[in-house]
């Protein structure tokens, strides 16, 4: 959500800051909206002030035994219009926070230019790419093994689905498990099990809804199924005034994530690149506000730890004003080598949001010995999605045989099992 008070200071640069992502004028209609709810708030107030007024009149004139009548006609039409108001000013705020809250976050000052993710930058490279003749892609791999079922899957819920038998299954869970066991033991997060369904308020909080709706599984006790652990992480600080001398907060989950992609027929449907239901480890920061932008770069280390111990190669890449999500205002992707496709795929953003979420959910912190409060700043990355884990050690490890050598950092995880072969 963004701050009224920059609109209308600054209407100019708000307007530059959403034609960086691609939008038109904005300022003009938030601004009228916004004038004309002030304007109500201020007969409002006016009105109450004489109501006040008037009753104490009436309170003295029927003390001196004057007759008040002529008041009280005034105090009783005050009351219509008092409600007449009110209505009108409720109406003009929630037409102006539908306004605000279609709005994505402006992108900080040196986000790269462009419209999409061709504009990306690439900041560095780690590993060096395998780069093999006959390179097979995870699904032909784990199909041939027999414990990779497409088939079953789609039969028992239909496309962008899969059944993980065995040594794959094991593979998937030890991934999210050294995850988790990383970021808690050496990065300094706190691990937490959150609820997978939550309220919509949760949604709009960090960004989801009213927008992406459509994107979104919802059940039908109006509960939606978290598209990403962000959801429930970041919403744990909703409402609340932290200590700033607290921060950062940092937490980390292992969840299920639930997607529609209704934006996404026609790609990737093939094998787990792109699936209604999968794992992810998600990391979540909440700063104060000078912090935020030393912490995304902590956090895209923590992510990058994940992959160096995996022995994958991957790049890391600055996201353009037009190809980054509605809440971010600064986003840097890890791109992981995928031998099979001889291209890079996104296995981790992560994002700062500066105060965007914070405003939507009215989250806030206090500097020791002061009163006043301001709004935290939150980050959220993945620390990394485990269904791309998977494929990239899968198509990585591979060996001519079709047999899966299981990378070091995984076997004690997997019982001391060191090369997946077919039962």
């Amino acid at each position: 959500m963004h701050d009224i008070r920059w609109i209308r200071e600054a209407p100019e640069a708000f307007d530059r800051a959403m034609a960086r992502r691609g939008l038109p004028p904005q300022a003009g209609p938030i601004l009228a909206l916004d004038e004309r709810r002030r304007a109500t708030q201020t007969e409002l107030q006016q009105l109450q002030n004489r109501r006040n007024e008037a009753s104490k009149e009436i309170g003295q004139a029927k003390r001196q035994g004057q007759d008040a009548q002529t008041l009280m006609d005034e105090v009783a039409r005050i009351k219509e219009r008092l409600a007449a108001l009110e209505e009108e000013e409720r109406r003009l705020s929630e037409g102006l926070n539908n306004l605000l809250s279609e709005l994505p976050n402006a992108p900080a000052e040196d986000v790269p230019e462009g419209a999409d993710e061709t504009a990306n930058i690439e900041i560095r490279r780690v590993g060096e790419p395998l780069r093999r003749n006959g390179a097979k892609e995870h699904f032909d791999l784990g199909e041939a093994l027999g414990l990779m079922d497409f088939a079953t899957a789609a039969k028992l819920s239909g496309s962008r689905f899969v059944v993980l038998r065995g040594a794959l299954a094991r593979l998937e869970r030890a991934l999210g498990q050294f995850m988790l066991d990383l970021h808690v033991a050496e990065h300094g997060y706190t691990e937490i099990a959150p609820p997978y369904l939550v309220r919509s308020d949760a949604l709009y909080g960090t960004g989801q809804l009213p927008k992406f709706a459509e994107d979104l599984f919802r059940t039908t006790t109006d509960h939606w199924l978290i598209p990403t652990a962000e959801v429930p992480l970041t919403n744990v600080v909703a409402g609340e005034i932290l200590d700033q001398e607290a921060l950062p907060l940092r937490l980390t989950a292992l969840t299920p994530c639930f997607r529609s992609e209704a934006g996404a027929a026609g790609r990737d449907t093939r094998g787990m690149i792109r699936q209604h239901q999968f794992h992810k480890v998600e990391m979540v920061s909440v700063t104060a506000p000078e912090d935020s932008d030393r912490e995304l770069e902590r956090m895209v280390g923590c992510a990058e730890e994940v992959l160096k111990r995996l022995g994958l190669a991957y790049r890391v890449v600055a996201l353009s004003c037009g190809d980054m999500g509605f809440s971010a205002r600064r986003t840097y992707d890890i791109e992981v080598w995928l031998p099979g496709q001889n291209a890079y795929r996104e296995i981790s953003s992560c994002s700062t949001c500066g105060d965007f979420q914070a405003r939507r959910m009215n989250a806030r912190c206090r500097p020791k010995g002061e009163k006043a409060t301001r709004f935290v700043h939150t980050l959220n990355g993945s620390g990394v999605a485990v269904g791309r884990a998977l494929i990239a050690v899968l198509e990585t490890y591979q060996q001519d045989d079709g047999s899966i050598v299981v990378p070091e950092v995984l076997r004690p995880y997997m019982g001391g099992t060191e090369i997946i072969t077919r039962p």
